[in-house]
């Protein structure tokens, strides 16, 4: 069970999710674009998570094998490309690059600015539940780590409710990001605006250091788990 959660709390840090949760908080009625929002990740994830998880569990015995030699391979691979990432990302790092690096960076750069937002944050800034419920379910797609999670899941060989409920809290944890907002906005709906504000501008003061370190830390945590597992 505590595989689980972790996994859980590893498809939490979704910066699609991240990037979603703060426009809509930006924008007018937040509480109902995020309910919105919601609606449609769960409709999605809930779906999917049932339709792997019970396929898996009526799998032959040598998928289960498989599962079991891929999977701490699978954590080492993740866990050394975190643990890359945090070296390139780390404070002080500053990367060398030439000049014509630098003026293909400063190209991209100006495209974006030119392209404007994504598609979908336009479509978020339009304020309707509706097209929230749409961009939670289109973006909503099974990660990396809710696959490994249900994968966990399947293995535990569980009545049929108990998966399910497990499914269940396994979403309730991935999709945190928009519950808190919307339990806040739900309960403080005078104290939860300055509040958001005043993390927002923290965020952006330390969002690389918090970046590197979530980075190092998940990746270390990998690299154990995936290491104990081979033993």
């Amino acid at each position: 069970m505590d595989t689980i959660i972790f996994w859980a709390f590893t498809a939490a840090f979704n910066p699609t999710l991240l990037g979603a949760t703060t426009v809509m908080l930006l924008l007018d009625h937040p509480k109902r674009l995020l309910l919105g929002y919601l609606c449609g990740a769960l409709f999605t994830s809930l779906t999917l998570g049932m339709v792997i998880v019970f396929a898996v569990d009526g799998s032959s015995g040598a998928t289960s094998t498989a599962q079991s030699t891929l999977s701490p391979a699978m954590d080492l691979t993740l866990g050394g490309l975190l643990l890359l990432v945090a070296y390139l990302i780390r404070p002080g790092h500053v990367p060398k690059e030439t000049g014509r690096l630098a003026e293909r960076r400063r190209r991209r750069e100006e495209k974006k600015k030119d392209k404007g937002p994504p598609k979908w944050q336009q479509k978020l800034s339009e304020g309707t539940a509706k097209t929230t419920f749409v961009i939670g379910a289109l973006l909503t797609l099974p990660g990396a780590s809710y696959i490994i999670g249900l994968g966990h899941i399947a293995d535990k060989d569980a009545s049929v409710a108990a998966t399910v409920a497990m499914i269940l809290g396994f979403n309730v944890i991935m999709l945190a990001l928009l519950e808190l907002p919307l339990l806040a906005f739900t309960f403080a709906p005078e104290w939860t605006p300055d509040a958001v504000d005043r993390f927002k501008a923290w965020f952006n003061r330390n969002s690389k250091v918090l970046a590197f370190r979530g980075a190092l830390v998940i990746g270390a945590l990998l690299i154990v788990k995936g290491t104990i597992e081979l033993l």
